[in-house]
């Protein structure tokens, strides 16, 4: 049974930063894809940033140049927020891509205050 589990999260100012960190549990495969998605209020689910076993990341135009995806180990990912505006606000929910099935964290809420 594969399980994610987050940490990080929380307040913020405009302009500051925070950290996020997701760890799977169970059988993963060698070449996985993890990655973050937010969910703001009156907005559409979406793609905040996501990487392969290799390194590749993808980035929502948004968060290009302020948010940086990593690759901890094989089963951690996190992602440093930096610069965090107002708009980034929302509940963060890690994403595991384990061989074409899906698996979702319970979701962290980032709040930032303009």
């Amino acid at each position: 049974q594969v399980q994610l589990a987050e940490s990080g999260g929380g307040k913020a100012q405009a302009g500051g930063s925070l950290r996020l960190s997701c760890t799977a549990s169970g059988g993963l495969v060698t070449n996985n894809v993890m990655g973050w998605y937010r969910q703001a209020s009156g907005k559409q689910f979406e793609l905040v940033a996501d990487t392969g076993s290799g390194g590749r990341a993808n980035y929502a135009d948004s968060v290009k140049g302020r948010f940086t995806i990593s690759r901890d180990s094989a089963k951690t990912v996190s992602l440093q927020m930096n610069n965090l505006k107002h708009e980034n606000t929302g509940v963060y929910y890690c994403n595991l891509n384990n061989d074409g099935l899906q698996y979702w964290g319970k979701g962290t809420l980032v709040t930032v205050s303009s």
